[in-house]
């Protein structure tokens, strides 16, 4: 085990040094300010790794997005141009944007449909958990042990 030394001086590790009490409880401060600017440097170092990974593959899904768009305007042309065969073009162009329409319109519908299901959009879980916990932090009343496991 080797020894080693903190920026304020004060040596761990190696042979137990003869120090008093009051000593050692006056490097608590320092060592847990140091324990907290050690975990949040590592929490910024994780968060910004982690962000960068996502901004970078959020920006390969938005070129992809590009494409894809790009090749739906092919294919309904190409739908277009098909029905335009046995009708005019125009009529074509127009039974096309209708049967759009109409999926645009169902899609709407179920997504008006889902949001609805999904409000109020309260955390009625997590504010239940946390009244619990307050009343156990106070002393009022008991800790339900079953409720735990379906957190």
């Amino acid at each position: 085990m080797t020894d080693s030394t903190r920026s304020d001086g004060v040596r761990h590790g190696g042979k137990a040094s003869k120090r008093s009490f009051f000593a050692l409880v006056q490097d608590v401060p320092t060592l847990v300010t140091d324990l907290v600017k050690g975990e949040l440097a590592l929490l910024k170092y994780e968060v910004i790794g982690t962000l960068k990974a996502f901004g970078i593959g959020a920006g390969f899904l938005v070129g992809a997005l590009v494409f894809v768009f790009a090749m739906l305007g092919v294919l309904l042309t190409g739908i277009v141009l098909l029905i335009a065969i046995w009708l005019p073009g125009w009529l074509s162009a127009l039974i096309v944007a209708f049967v759009l329409l109409l999926v645009a319109a169902l899609l709407a519908f179920l997504g008006y449909r889902s949001i609805k299901k999904g409000l109020p959009a309260v955390p009625e879980k997590t504010i239940a958990s946390l009244k619990r916990d307050l009343k156990a932090i106070k002393g009022v009343g008991s800790i339900p042990r079953a409720d735990l496991t379906d957190r």
